[in-house]
């Protein structure tokens, strides 16, 4: 595991006490296996972070856009949901810090994954402002999550995949998609689903995902990619 030094130059603050920084690495189930543990698991620290990220990225919509809260909501729900904070998780190697027991270390791909990396970035975020107030942590979450808005603006990321789809299927060819489960594995509690979408009998693409709300969401994402119709 790299030291706690090298985290600390990723995500540009140091901390006068380490150990939050420490404890934001520790998931619930490291403890389960490791009980004599000197520290708690994160998610205290999550609970803050999450209070501490929605109120930064509330406050940088409301001072640098006048749009109306309808906008500014499904933005920053775009900025902040479980997919963004783990793609932000993923850059920063937060694998490298990350305490899990034996079994969540293995297994890397699945939802369960997603949200735990999410969940570490929100800790983070706790664990600065606890140690240096709100202005490190407002500088990280500017540095590596509000820097993602330019992006879902200028690609209109913060409409739903589906209802886009659907509208630019009616408005270009006139016809209304449709969805099909083209298959499903794994057990009750991780299942997965392969799903296609549909202009009549035309397959435009796949999707998966960990339900089929998910795997739709795929789908149409794809079939607008398939489609040209991203903008």
């Amino acid at each position: 595991m790299s030291t706690l030094e090298t985290l600390q130059a990723a995500i540009g603050y140091t901390f006068r006490d380490d150990q939050l920084l420490r404890q934001a690495m520790v998931h619930r189930s490291y403890l389960n296996e490791n009980p004599d543990f000197a520290l708690g698991h994160n998610e205290r620290l999550e609970y803050l972070g999450d209070a501490v990220l929605e109120l930064v990225v509330s406050d940088y919509l409301y001072r640098h856009y006048p749009n109306p809260e309808g906008d500014l909501t499904n933005w920053r729900a775009s900025l902040v949901n479980a997919k963004s904070l783990s793609e932000v998780a993923k850059e920063l190697d937060l694998d490298e810090w990350l305490m899990l027991s034996r079994g969540e270390s293995k297994d890397k791909a699945s939802k369960a994954r997603q949200n735990i990396h999410a969940n570490a970035v929100e800790a983070i975020i706790g664990s600065m402002y606890l140690d240096g107030g709100i202005e490190p942590a407002a500088t990280f979450i500017t540095t590596h999550i509000l820097s993602k808005l330019a992006h879902i603006l200028a690609n209109e990321l913060y409409i739903d995949p589906k209802s886009k789809f659907q509208e630019k299927s009616q408005e270009i060819v006139g016809i209304t998609p449709s969805y099909k489960v083209l298959k499903e594995w794994g057990p009750d509690h991780d299942k997965h689903f392969l799903i296609g979408i549909y202009l009549n009998a035309e397959q435009v693409a796949t999707g998966e995902g960990a339900s089929k709300q998910e795997a739709q969401v795929a789908a149409a994402f794809n079939g607008l990619i398939a489609k040209e119709w991203q903008g």
